[in-house]
């Protein structure tokens, strides 16, 4: 079970939160211009990276609002929390092959 550190209320179990997939994904500023391929790329496509990945939860049994985790996929270590709307901390974010 993964303690995640929520930047409101502090650490809690990872049950109290939900996963809101990758983080930093901008939404396109003209919806209806897009073709069908273009907005299910948008809405279903995300990366499958082996490494720091970074991710949107929202503590859904909590205090109910959304911030941003980097978090390591192989580990399961988080390395940061940040709120959402601002820019990643400055951690490595290579990946491993």
């Amino acid at each position: 079970m993964l303690l995640i550190p929520c930047p409101y209320c502090g650490p809690r179990s990872e049950t109290e939160f939900s996963y809101g997939n990758q983080a930093h994904i901008a939404r396109p500023e003209d919806p209806d211009a897009l073709s069908d391929g273009d907005w299910a790329a948008y809405v279903f496509l995300r990366d499958n990276t082996k490494g720091v990945y970074l991710e949107r939860w929202v503590h859904s049994h909590g205090c109910r609002r959304w911030f941003n985790v980097a978090r390591h996929t192989v580990s399961y270590e988080i390395l940061a929390v940040y709120e959402v709307g601002t820019p990643p901390p400055d951690i490595e974010l290579k990946t491993e092959i």
